[in-house]
């Protein structure tokens, strides 16, 4: 031992500063025997090399100096790469990813790139994870730590190499072919731990389990089980021994990916009866698995095919001790699907996912749970039938009835069934199909049935004998109406039922009561132009036409529906500004609006501001159309915000090759005398919870919109009498949630601090910041270099320049270009 391991030591100091090639050759090949040859199998058992010596000594051949003098020798190229193919496969691996992270492009990259895919092809990933199923599972902290590097690095390989190979990624990396590489490994690592069971000896699949746990949470599940599952199908259909091994390792996946494991692997099964074979009872046993089988994927979620809702349900009707969850999910899909306030306030698509979901519930009961769950159905099918009838939305009501029909049906005695009149189309028909006796069974053992009906062969004979019974010969042509001229219609066009409306008022009864969706929309289109028109009518129903705009939901999807409605509500704004303002501002802090209604308001208030600031002309038109809406997913984006005031800054910064300042010249408005009715009541309740809306608490998206909205009619307040007020509040509101941790927030407090800076009058600014201006130069200072995002950064180098530009002034000390 004692020997080996002076050789060992002998060896590495010759690689690390021999420069004669024989006397590295003899090295490398003294290391390779340690890992190959018989005589050293002990002292590799004994992991002393392993442990201390040959992490230590790859380092030193990916070293930058290492390649640039023995990278052109091919025999010392050769044993390069087996010393990688060879030793410890985790190690291997470690070192191979942390070089290709850390080495800029060099020969040295391309060398670990190139021996990393030969790492890959040669099987060694088979090798590492079945070391860690022949050892026990129990590790010490230092191991532990290791561990969960190697899986975190297995599992992230293509975006390790990707992120730094760029183009030059091999395709062996790419995710594509990396986890189809790993899913096979996974396979013949189960296959190795079925034969080593029948031989007598213990294993241990928790490391392959969180492999697969953190492969399936990164996103990759389907990758990984589409080669997967269909084998693991196959096989445990025929072994039980195969059945389990998977049913322990799912067991063994860590419970913060059992969601993401087993969603992809019933994504990718056949039938309940493989999801039963591979899972066993792990929804009895594991109540993550229960929770997201029995809960999540069936009321939560609904962006699932109905195939996946067949394997769920199918697999907890397999077995007696599965089937109380059964009753247990029937029974909660029951309450949802009658609770009127759902059918109200959820989308179309997830009523009729709830519905497949509770006509295949209905589907697996035999007789006797049926009787048992009797009273439930029935209040289910009374309640939602009625309150689906009641909606205005033609698609909610027939599911309502084709559900009430298949509930009656299963429920009632033949003759006191429920019958509904309705066009029947490909969701009706397959709605219908869920209440047959589905099958469990795996899919591709059975060809689907491609029978389709035929009308009675009475009707069919009937049918054909009309089509080819011919037409009587006209006795005379005293009847033919063949010599007159056709009327030329190519220019009608069909006439609407309903007209738009002429009068503010019949627009309002419109939009507050009307059932006819051609109405609705005329209307819509219509109450713009009318609001800005007739300006006595609109302040007379200014506050109630607002209430019936900020509720207004698209029943009838019209098109631009959202546009339409925006500029309605910007119309009505700079229309009547006072009652209706007071009417947004008071609505943006109340009970039970969405978060929608209140970002609506918020960009109503916005857009309307930036109307009102327009310059008074002798010709004046009034509003100008808004373009379109901002969608729900770009209210971040402050690109056209910064656009102003990067214009502003521009012009605040003087510049000795230009002259004097340019500053803004006062022009009168119509926004300045109304700035503090948009502003100050948009802050007076922010600090206070309500029910339904929590600005400082979890509705990050509605307080970073309400910081830039607030930036902004402050930055359209300059040259206002009230700007300074309006300066000193947004300063006190913004010092509150500086630190925020969602960066959309910090960006709104950037943007209004720059609002601030430019529209405040410099000496009202630095009377109010003079007891913490050092203070807040720290802060910007280091938002500027240390904030994780950019947008933030650069509005705090822009307030750095802003404040430090009204501090000259004021102090009178010349400026310099900037």
């Amino acid at each position: 031992m004692g020997s080996a391991g002076t050789e060992v030591g002998s060896c590495l100091r010759s690689l690390s500063t021999s420069r004669d090639s024989a006397e590295i050759v003899h090295a490398l090949r003294t290391l390779a025997r340690y890992l190959e040859d018989s005589e050293f199998t002990r002292y590799l058992e004994d992991s002393e090399f392993t442990r201390h010596h040959f992490t230590h000594a790859i380092q030193m051949l990916v070293s930058v100096h290492w390649f640039s003098r023995w990278c052109g020798d091919k025999e010392i190229k050769k044993l390069w790469d087996e010393m990688f193919l060879k030793g410890p496969p985790d190690q291997t691996l470690l070192l191979l990813l942390d070089t290709i992270s850390s080495t800029g492009e060099s020969v040295g990259l391309e060398q670990c790139a190139s021996v990393l895919e030969k790492f890959l092809s040669a099987g060694r990933l088979q090798v590492l994870l079945w070391s860690r199923c022949e050892v026990d599972g129990a590790y010490s902290d230092t191991a532990q730590q290791r561990e969960t590097i190697i899986i975190s690095h297995l599992a992230a390989l293509p975006s390790i190499t990707c992120n730094h190979l760029h183009a030059n990624t091999p395709d062996a990396f790419l995710p594509q072919q990396y986890y189809l590489l790993l899913a096979t490994s996974i396979l013949d690592t189960l296959e190795k731990t079925c034969h080593a069971l029948r031989a007598g000896h213990d294993c241990s699949l928790g490391f392959v389990a969180q492999v697969l746990g953190k492969v399936c949470i990164q996103g990759y599940s389907a990758q990984i089980f589409e080669s997967l599952a269909p084998r693991l199908s196959s096989l445990t259909r025929v072994d039980p021994l195969w059945q389990r091994v998977m049913q322990r390792l799912l067991e063994k996946v860590p419970e913060r990916c059992t969601e993401c494991v087993i969603t992809g692997l019933i994504r990718s099964l056949s039938g309940a009866a493989a999801v039963s074979r591979l899972m066993g009872n792990l929804v009895v046993t594991n109540k993550k698995a229960q929770f997201v089988l029995t809960h999540k994927l069936l009321l939560q979620q609904y962006q699932h095919p109905t195939r996946l809702l067949k394997s769920v349900l199918g697999y907890l009707a397999l077995d007696s001790e599965r089937r109380t969850l059964l009753k247990q999910v029937l029974r909660s899909v029951c309450q949802v699907w009658c609770n009127s306030s759902a059918v109200k306030h959820t989308s179309v698509e997830q009523q009729l996912y709830v519905s497949k979901v509770l006509l295949l519930c209905v589907s697996f009961l035999d007789h006797a749970e049926t009787q048992e769950l009797r009273q439930e159905m029935l209040q289910c099918m009374l309640g939602g039938v009625q309150c689906r009838l009641d909606s205005n939305i033609e698609r909610i009501r027939r599911i309502g009835m084709v559900v009430g029909e298949c509930l009656s049906l299963k429920l009632d005695t033949p003759g006191s069934q429920l019958n509904f009149q309705y066009e029947p189309d490909e969701e009706i028909t397959e709605l219908k199909s869920l209440v047959d006796s589905p099958s469990v069974e795996d899919d591709e053992q059975h060809q689907p049935d491609t029978s389709t009906s035929l009308p009675p062969e009475s009707e069919v004979e009937g049918s054909a004998g009309q089509s080819a019974e011919p037409e009587p010969e006209a006795d005379s042509e005293l009847d033919s109406d063949d010599d007159l001229t056709p009327y030329d219609m190519s220019a009608d066009q069909e006439k609407k039922k309903s007209a738009p409306p002429r009068y503010i008022r019949d627009c309002l009864e419109a939009l507050m009561s009307s059932d006819d969706a051609e109405r609705v929309e005329l209307s819509l289109k219509a109450a713009e132009a009318l609001l800005r028109k007739n300006v006595k009518a609109t302040q007379e129903v200014s506050v109630q036409f607002g209430k019936v705009l900020l509720h207004l939901e698209d029943r009838y999807s019209t098109a631009h529906f959202h546009t339409l409605r925006q500029n309605a509500m910007v119309a009505l704004t700079v229309t009547d500004v006072k009652p209706v303002v007071d009417y947004w501002t008071t609505e943006f802090y109340s009970l039970n609006y969405s978060l929608r209604q209140r970002l609506d308001i918020l960009e109503v208030l916005a857009l309307s501001a930036q109307e009102l600031s327009e310059p008074i002309t002798d010709k004046h038109t009034g509003a100008q159309p808004i373009s379109a809406v901002m969608p729900l997913e770009q209210c971040d984006d402050i690109t056209h915000w910064r656009q102003i005031v990067e214009k502003r800054i521009q012009s605040k910064t003087r510049r000795i090759s230009k002259g004097g300042t340019q500053s803004v010249r006062a022009v009168p408005n119509r926004y300045a005398p109304v700035a503090g009715y948009f502003f100050f009541p948009l802050l007076r309740k922010y600090d206070r919870p309500q029910v339904t809306f929590d600005l400082l608490g979890g509705d990050h998206l509605v307080l970073g919109r309400l910081l830039h909205t607030l930036g902004l009619l402050m930055h359209l307040a300059v040259n206002a009498p009230v700007a300074s007020q309006m300066g000193r509040a947004l300063l006190d509101f913004v010092w509150v949630v500086r630190f925020h941790t969602d960066q959309m927030v910090r960006r709104g407090v950037m943007f209004a601090v720059c609002a601030v800076f430019l529209s405040m009058p410099a000496e009202n600014l630095l009377t109010e910041l003079s007891d913490d201006l050092m203070e807040t130069r720290a802060w910007l200072a280091d938002v500027a270099e240390n904030d994780c995002d950019a947008d933030c950064r650069s509005l705090a180098v822009q307030s750095l320049m802003l404040l430090d530009k009204n501090l000259k002034t004021q102090l009178q000390i010349p400026d310099m270009e900037t």
